[in-house]
């Protein structure tokens, strides 16, 4: 058998909406990103919402909108995807990598660390003074685990830090202080929350993504410069009640989403909750089978402050109790038809960040030790019980052959 990594899950409404689109005319932004906004913004309880051709987009307007400068400072995770932090290079910003903790969110003890050493003139994460100012916070929610958002927050208000939101992988996802206080969706904590759509996500439209956030004149800025830094919404100018005039306001972006992104999305927002209600089944499987091997670690999970989006389900090795390394694992699974992947290189060891800022290993040790014993095995809301229970055995199989 052969297992992908994933599979999209795709109804006819999907298809029969994207159809419509292509039908009525409207292929590029129109009525349906309008509908597809309200639809988001209502399903996670934000005021307001800009949709997108991607979470990379929203996180640089999100930036954008707050007034991020050249040689500012963008706190961020190094365990994450390239997006999180290479938007501060739009600007000539400097991202500032931060450690995780041992569920692999960015370790609020060590943003705290690093703030006070940066205000300190001290030397951080490869980096010398002096120093520009902190502008922004970037907690990425990993897999769509929610970082521990209470304690991020006082972090961010008490140094007046704004927070932009990677919620990439969170939704649908939650979190809550306690198990006495209200949820909140990811993504609704900070001042611009951002998620994406793209393929292999808890739903898509493709390509695509969202900023949400509870300030109309951000909304309005990130709108902006969404479309070229035009006074107008484009759409609007061929329609009965737009106007041929526009203006440029600032030298905007191209990041529109289209209404055939839309048309996909606006039916797997519907089904977001089915999704991930499969997407947990699979995981609380695969808990079961593999807590049993002394050789496998789970993933953290905390069911009282937490409501997983299971984006990813990202398994680790002991590798003192095994004779191969990662790398000869999943070589071992995909001989046997088991795709995989590994979330990720931390940034700092990325060529890139290793030329430009001289960083390199020793820096962050919880990240560098973790990274090179995860595994990302398939999860998605088709895949069928063989297919599980083949990924199952066949990990069992592949720790019992190399098992010390």
């Amino acid at each position: 058998m052969n297992v992908p990594y994933f599979r999209p899950s795709i109804s006819e409404a999907e298809i029969n909406e994207v159809v419509d689109s292509l039908r009525s005319g409207w292929l590029t932004t129109g009525p349906k990103v309008a509908r597809f906004e309200r639809a988001f913004a209502e399903a996670i309880g934000a005021p307001y919402s800009v949709a997108l051709n991607s979470c990379t987009a929203a996180l640089h307007l999100g930036l954008e909108a707050i007034g991020l400068k050249r040689g500012e400072m963008v706190l961020a995770p190094t365990m994450t995807f390239a997006a999180t932090a290479e938007v501060a290079r739009y600007f000539d910003a400097v991202p500032v990598f931060v450690d995780c903790g041992h569920d692999l969110n960015i370790s609020p003890a060590e943003l705290e660390r690093t703030i006070a050493a940066i205000r300190a003139g001290q030397r951080v994460a490869g980096l010398n003074p002096p120093y520009g100012s902190i502008r922004a916070i970037i907690p990425m929610h990993y897999g769509g685990y929610c970082c521990d958002m209470r304690a991020i927050m006082e972090i961010a208000n008490r140094h007046q830090i704004a927070v932009i939101e990677d919620a990439a992988h969170a939704f649908p996802a939650s979190f809550r202080s306690d198990s006495d206080s209200e949820w909140l969706s990811a993504g609704r904590f900070g001042k611009v929350g951002c998620f994406s759509f793209y393929a292999n996500k808890c739903i898509t439209t493709g390509e695509g993504g969202m900023a949400v956030t509870d300030d109309p004149a951000l909304t309005e800025r990130i709108r902006l410069m969404s479309l070229h830094g035009m006074s107008k919404d484009a759409w609007k100018r061929y329609t009965a009640q737009g106007s041929w005039f526009y203006e440029l306001i600032a030298p905007g972006f191209k990041y529109n989403l289209t209404d055939l992104a839309a048309a996909i999305g606006l039916h797997q927002l519907a089904r977001a909750e089915e999704f991930r209600l499969a997407r947990e089944r699979i995981a609380r499987s695969y808990n079961e089978r593999f807590q049993r091997l002394p050789q496998l670690e789970t993933p953290a999970g905390d069911a009282d402050t937490r409501v997983h989006s299971w984006h990813l389900y990202v398994l680790r090795l002991r590798l003192d109790t095994l004779t191969i390394d990662r790398a000869r694992f999943i070589d071992e699974l995909k001989a046997r038809g088991v795709a995989c992947s590994v979330h990720w290189l931390p940034l700092h060891l990325h060529l890139y960040y290793r030329q430009t800022y001289g960083l390199g290993e020793g820096l962050f040790p919880v990240a560098e030790r973790e990274w090179q014993r995860l595994i990302s095995l398939p999860i998605f809301p088709d895949m069928r019980n063989d297919e599980l229970e083949y990924v199952c055995s066949t990990v069992e199989e592949v720790v019992a052959k190399y098992a010390r």
